[in-house]
């Protein structure tokens, strides 16, 4: 085999198509990262990463080991603070004008029980949605967290008892700008919302007489999928440090072969 002097650089050549590629990049790239949490304590997870950038249309392809060159940099540290210098970097290394990334994790929280006061994890899907162009940097805060619902039909057509079930409400926050960055928003508040939006909040462990509160409370509190987005909506509306955002709720209903959802869009 030759060896050559000097390796060519294939993606730095010139494409005569005249097509600009909006996205190229990497993505389901697992990743250990830090994310840090309401007491600002790093908390540690692995993360689905998707990083990409705009492609001028005289540019053959991009340079796939760059991105995690600029991953590798930050020390997987992802944070609302980090995620535009990662951006910055993204567009720089790569010779770029946008660059987006997805950062898709687990994160996990400390739930007592609400009588016994027994403590367990709970989790929730979260993704952080960055994009930086020449003008302006954007950022999304999306969380998913589970709740029960109780259907106030059901309550109110039945002799004894109503059909519940697990749902799951999704929100995506934009937060307003703040300071060259963002307003701060933390993850446990959109699950605080989350959970004030349901009939009842879902716990990882409950003892009997816990049981019997989380029953009874969803009970008290019977809501349509309707609710619960207008319920969300209407908490993330009386926020000023929210800028837009999309609320989404699904029931897994319990007695049908089918789930139930509903959106809200600000703006």
């Amino acid at each position: 085999m030759s060896k050559k002097s000097t390796l060519p650089d294939i993606q730095a050549t010139p494409d005569t198509r005249g097509l600009a590629i909006d996205q190229v990049g990497v993505s389901d790239l697992r990743y250990p990262i830090q994310v840090l949490d309401q007491d600002g304590k790093p908390f540690p997870t692995v993360a689905k990463i998707a990083m990409s950038v705009h492609l001028p249309h005289h540019f053959k392809g991009t340079h796939m080991s760059r991105f995690l060159e600029v991953l590798s940099k930050h020390e997987g540290e992802v944070t609302m603070r980090t995620l535009p210098e990662i951006l910055h970097d993204l567009k720089k290394r790569l010779d770029a004008e946008e660059a987006h990334i997805e950062v898709a994790f687990t994160y996990f929280v400390t739930k007592k029980a609400p009588v016994s006061g027994a403590p367990a994890k709970v989790g929730c899907d979260v993704v952080f949605q960055g994009t930086s162009n020449g003008t302006v940097d954007d950022f999304v805060l999306c969380v998913t967290v589970p709740v029960t619902t109780l259907c106030p039909c059901s309550k109110e057509i039945s002799e004894y008892g109503a059909h519940n079930q697990r749902g799951y409400v999704t929100l995506e926050v934009r937060p307003k700008a703040k300071d060259g960055g963002w307003e701060l928003i933390l993850i446990e508040d959109l699950i605080e919302v989350a959970e004030k939006s349901g009939s009842a909040p879902v716990y990882a462990l409950l003892k009997r007489t816990d049981e019997r509160h989380v029953t009874m409370q969803a009970y008290d509190n019977p809501v349509f999928v309707e609710d619960v987005v207008r319920n969300a909506a209407a908490l993330l509306r009386a926020d000023s440090r929210v800028a837009s955002f999309k609320v989404k709720a699904v029931n897994h209903e319990s007695i049908h072969d089918h789930n139930a959802f509903a959106t809200i869009i600000s703006g």
